[in-house]
């Protein structure tokens, strides 16, 4: 297929990119800076793509968003992750209406902070969404996906939960304090973290690009899910490192507001769709993971 990939050069879309080519598709990313480079598209929403050059393309995957932490989530803050989601799909999904030719296909990137706080309860994609800051955006930036249906499209709509890998993502924060010997679980540590390896992310939306029978939500998590105390004991074995000082969950909100009350919930989130769809994830034991990022 010929791809098109917003958010192409960051930490899932980088090697998702050099995955699809190493498969034989043709990708080209979307990037803010003009480019004279035949795999780069310049492109700065809310503008829209031309027409003829949106019919070039089989299959879209929208990456694009502001991170959503480790910054306190200020009011302004807050307006940049919600407008950075919605106006990019929207701009894209306007652009496609505009074509000639339509893909067949658009994967666009939401999270599991669909769902809210669950407390021990299994989720799964047919959970309905919760009502706080994190489900909002997720309900809006999905809504805006799945205008795309409309067009013809098959829509994906992929809820990334926490990313592990050693150069980004969740991970990257939670291995700092480990690293200077103070690690341990948030607050009580009996909240669940949803988690899952990069190249499953990879893996589970290459499945989605190339099989026709999957459509609408898809958790993009590992099928175990741990508790936070079990992912920081796991964590603190693979860097060699103790994991018994725990962080105090008054400090967490204190230091991060909000957005620290995430952090002091979580999900069980289970990835159905993916399973059903005869996915064989790669990583499905947080301390494998967690090891092979962390060779020693």
């Amino acid at each position: 297929m010929n791809i098109l990939i917003t958010g192409g050069t960051g930490f899932i879309g980088t090697p998702l990119t050099h995955e699809l080519r190493s498969s034989g598709h043709s990708v080209t990313v979307t990037t803010r800076r003009q480019s004279s480079s035949k795999d780069k598209l310049t492109w700065n929403p809310p503008d829209l793509i031309p027409p003829d050059v949106i019919s070039t393309f089989d299959a879209f995957i929208n990456l694009a968003g502001e991170p959503i932490a480790p910054q306190r989530w200020t009011k302004e803050r807050k307006k940049r992750i919600l407008s950075s989601r919605i106006n990019t799909t929207r701009a894209l999904v306007e652009s496609i209406k505009n074509a000639h030719a339509r893909p067949k296909v658009l994967v666009s990137a939401s999270a599991v902070g669909y769902y809210g706080a669950h407390g021990d309860e299994y989720v799964t994609e047919d959970t309905p969404p919760a009502n706080d800051f994190l489900a909002d955006v997720c309900r809006q930036w999905e809504a805006e996906a799945y205008k795309a249906r409309d067009l013809g499209l098959r829509v994906v709509t992929v809820r990334i939960g926490g990313v592990l890998e050693a150069d980004g993502g969740a991970l990257a924060q939670m291995v700092i304090p480990f690293k200077f010997f103070l690690g341990g679980p948030i607050g009580s540590g009996t909240q669940w973290f949803s988690w899952i390896h990069r190249d499953d992310i990879i893996g589970i939306i290459k499945l989605a690009l190339e099989n026709e029978s999957i459509s609408g939500p898809v958790n993009l998590t590992a099928p175990t899910p741990v508790t936070n105390k079990e992912f920081s004991r796991a964590l603190g074995k693979a860097l060699h490192r103790p994991s018994f000082i725990p962080v105090p969950g008054f400090a967490v909100k204190l230091t991060l507001g909000e957005l620290g009350s995430v952090l002091l919930t979580g999900q069980r989130v289970l990835p159905e769709k993916a399973l059903n769809a005869g996915y064989e994830f790669k990583y499905s034991d947080v301390s494998e993971a967690l090891r092979a990022i962390y060779p020693r």
